[in-house]
């Protein structure tokens, strides 16, 4: 089986995670006899300086010939002032897009050992596994029209279009239908059908779906509604389906209760589960440079990657029982940090991850 990766570092904090979970990736590689071949290139921020673009041709190419991509994070200030259309996030949009990588899987699981870096009480979030799944190539992110101008009165306006398919519906509430068939059984779609048109045809298609399995109880939630349910109940969620904005969203309020939005993994596929692995955070320009971020969620879209689009399980599954055992260790990155445990940098954890796989 071919296993051509692709390496995309990135900005900011990229290049550090990934370092740590290429480390991880080259281990289970010699372990597990992967034959996995990996290349590099760049995307976002570190594309433009390189290329004058956020996605270069011959990067896109690249993506296409791969058959998997790993990706750090991209964007920060020092690109703030470019061409709109030049900023790193339109490099990620682009490539999102020209593959086809409409499912977007960020799985929100409590690991035990970090119930108290929780920001709400462990009683509230022990034994969280929820899979949010996001529509990532449609919506308000790529819809047309979208325009900013200055009035005639000189005042400054602006406005997105949010658009969305019946297609584009029905491919993404299958992934979520599919994904609850193997868990819980239980679906929510999450929209604002109570104002918007394009989530009244979300919630239609999402029914009409839903008559396909009947096995998987469907319930539909409003999206301020669900905001305020992950943090009140987060446990009587078990898969989320939604749009691009509302999952970006919601997903990201879903990492706080993990810990750490450090520690969320996600796995954007095509129809024949090609897929881009990334973490859920940004590039924390901020801390860039400082050896302290934490690679975990990086680490562990590895894991997603070796499951979801090469089916080596026994791999996968190693990865995350060697995060799992170096939190036993009770090493923490400062995201994720508590009383009576040891304080790590990147390269540290990235280590420890390592010697743990090794063991196993």
């Amino acid at each position: 089986m071919s296993m051509k990766i692709l390496v995309l570092p990135g900005d900011g904090i990229g290049p550090e995670i990934m370092a740590e979970a290429v480390k991880v990736l080259e281990l289970a590689n010699d372990k597990f006899d992967l034959g996995a071949e990996l290349s590099y290139d760049d995307l976002g921020g570190a594309a433009y300086d390189r290329y004058g673009s956020p996605l270069a041709d011959e990067t896109l190419e690249r993506a296409r010939q791969a058959d998997a991509i790993l990706l750090g994070a991209v964007g920060g200030p020092k690109w703030d002032a470019i061409d709109p259309a030049l900023r790193p996030e339109r490099g990620l949009l682009k490539i999102r897009s020209q593959l086809e990588l409409f499912g977007n899987l960020r799985p929100a699981i409590l690991y035990p050992q970090l119930a108290e870096a929780s920001t709400l009480k462990p009683e509230v979030v022990s034994g969280l596994d929820i899979l949010i799944v996001r529509e990532l190539t449609g919506g308000i992110y790529f819809g047309q029209p979208r325009e900013r101008k200055v009035l005639e009165s000189g005042e400054r306006f602006a406005f997105d279009t949010l658009p969305y398919s019946e297609s584009e519906v029905r491919r993404i509430a299958k992934v979520g239908f599919d994904s609850a068939r193997v868990r819980g059984k239980k679906l929510c779609s999450v929209d604002k059908a109570n104002v918007l048109a394009s989530s009244q045809l979300w919630r239609e298609v999402v029914e009409e779906v839903g008559k396909d399995y009947p096995d998987v109880e469907l319930s539909h939630m409003y999206v301020d509604n669900a905001a305020m349910q992950l943090v009140r109940a987060p446990k009587q969620f078990d898969v989320v389906v939604t749009d691009n904005l509302f999952g970006d969203i919601l997903s990201d309020q879903a990492s706080m209760l993990t810990g750490s939005i450090g520690m969320l993994p996600s796995a954007s596929l095509d129809a024949n589960n090609k897929g881009m692995y990334e973490p859920c955070h940004g590039s924390a320009p901020d801390i860039a440079g400082k050896g302290i971020a934490n690679p975990l969620a990086t680490i562990l879209s590895v894991s997603m990657m070796l499951r979801y689009s090469f089916n080596q399980v026994e791999a996968a599954d190693a990865i995350e029982q060697a995060v799992s055992l170096v939190l036993d260790q009770k090493l923490r990155t400062g995201d994720i940090m508590s009383e009576g445990c040891q304080l790590v940098g990147t390269a540290q954890m990235g280590d420890a991850v390592a010697a743990a796989l090794k063991n196993l």
